[in-house]
């Protein structure tokens, strides 16, 4: 006999006291039977009035938003920006949040993630507890930073760029975006018509005057003659094979960063601050202190940012591996470093390239993997070649945490843990811990 379909809770409204903040954008409270709630639009503390999104009777947890506020929080402001709210656009989590405020949230998620994932208190991780804008970030409340220099806009059925509502496909025009950055603003992607495309994406590099967009047609559509505001390259995603082709001007731009030059395809990554390169190499150069004539890893190189740094400084009898699975960005990080002749970059997933290396110790290692963490498999790799110190930058501060956890069997803790507000109105952060063996001592 087949199961009745559980009845869905989408529209219903509670009555409910805020609790913490939580991973993800939202705050957690309970309905009166006692299901969890995921709200977002709220802070802690608040009384509010949360309508399901997402869930259905007997669900673990439900989705809603604020949609009325009954107490507010001191830290609560009107959100600057006219797209934010309740089903509304999804890119910003916490337009209506102080800016001092929206970075103690992020700590207090980082925190709870060390505690529950790795067993770290901030002392354990020599983490002061501090988020840290970027310079130029620190802003008067209802002041937005215009930080985002990569913006993926998504397109309606009638032609106009906007971008994603939380969790849905449906778009939400937008005549400007406040957390763009200068040089994608200034092209006026939102002005005109791009009927058949399925998305654009607009890049304004920080170390140059390059500026890109890539196209994105719906299937069976023509591209359209792009004519912006500024000067452009033009790119477009192949409906065959999901590749990215040169329509016209270069297939790159150029960024600079640690007095370096880098090339960036299309498929390369590149932090989307225009601070947090240099922010980054900074915090991951201080933490490994490298010396003349060492060896050492740079794993999920991208264009080479790190293994670049590296080279710079381990001089000429260092040398540095990079291992990247992209291959354009592969191609671009040998480009970027053909100057260091003692820099070798190798094609491939970190797992399946690094035990075929046959390398067997390095002096230091940078690992800068994608939001899923580098897993236990590559970790206990990693702590079997006896580095001094290893430099983990992350993004996601739970596969951060569950990393952590995976070092410490394997021998390694934590020396220090610096954390950064790269991604201002977003729930996201970017930590850099640096990690040596435990027998050191502290």
């Amino acid at each position: 006999m087949q199961a009745e379909p559980k009845k869905s809770l989408v529209g219903e409204e509670y009555e409910v006291e805020i609790g913490p903040v939580a991973h993800g954008g939202h705050c957690i409270a309970r309905t009166a039977e006692g299901q969890v709630l995921f709200v977002r639009h709220t802070l802690p503390g608040e009384r509010v009035v949360a309508r399901v999104t997402e869930g259905e009777e007997g669900a673990r947890f439900l989705r809603a938003d604020a949609v009325e506020v009954l107490t507010a929080s001191k830290d609560r402001i009107e959100a600057p920006c006219p797209y934010a709210g309740p089903g509304r656009c999804g890119g910003c989590d916490w337009q209506h949040v102080k800016p001092g405020a929206q970075r103690r949230l992020k700590g207090e998620v980082l925190a709870e993630q060390l505690q529950r994932l790795a067993g770290l208190t901030p002392e354990e991780a020599g983490w002061d507890g501090t988020v840290v804008p970027a310079e130029g970030d620190k802003l008067p409340a209802g002041e937005v930073p215009q930080w985002r220099t990569r913006v993926q806009y998504a397109v309606d059925a009638d032609g106009n760029a906007g971008l994603r509502r939380h969790r849905s496909h449906e778009v939400e025009p937008i005549e400007h975006c406040m957390i763009a950055a200068p040089g994608v603003s200034e092209l006026g992607i939102e002005d005109r018509d791009w009927a058949g495309m399925a998305s654009v994406e607009a890049i304004a590099a920080t170390g140059s005057q390059d500026r890109m967009v890539i196209l994105e047609p719906r299937p069976g559509a023509r591209l359209p003659l792009v004519e912006l505001d500024r000067p452009v390259s033009v790119m477009r995603v192949d409906e065959k094979d999901g590749g990215v082709h040169r329509v016209h001007g270069r297939a790159f731009v150029r960024e600079r960063a640690d007095d370096r030059t880098y090339r960036v395809g299309s498929g390369g990554f590149w932090q989307v601050h225009p601070k947090a390169a240099d922010t980054l190499v900074t915090a991951v150069m201080q933490g490994l202190l490298p010396r003349k004539g060492e060896t050492a890893l740079d794993l999920y190189c991208g264009v080479g940012l790190f293994a670049g740094a590296l080279a710079d400084r381990l001089g000429d009898q260092g040398a540095v591996l990079g291992i990247e699975s992209g291959k354009r960005a592969v191609e671009d990080a040998r480009h970027n470093l053909a100057a260091f002749p003692r820099v070798r970059i190798e094609q491939g997933k970190v797992e399946s390239v690094l035990p075929r290396t046959g390398i067997t110790e390095a002096d230091l290692i940078v690992l800068d993997p994608p939001r899923a963490g580098a897993g236990r498999t590559t970790v206990a790799h990693l702590t079997s070649l006896n580095a001094r110190r290893i430099a983990y930058v992350a993004c996601d501060p739970a596969a951060l945490s569950r990393d952590l956890a995976y070092f410490r069997e394997g021998g390694y803790r934590v020396r220090t843990l610096r954390a950064f507000d790269l991604f201002p109105m977003t729930h996201h952060l970017e930590c850099v811990a640096i990690l040596e063996p435990a027998e050191k001592g502290r």
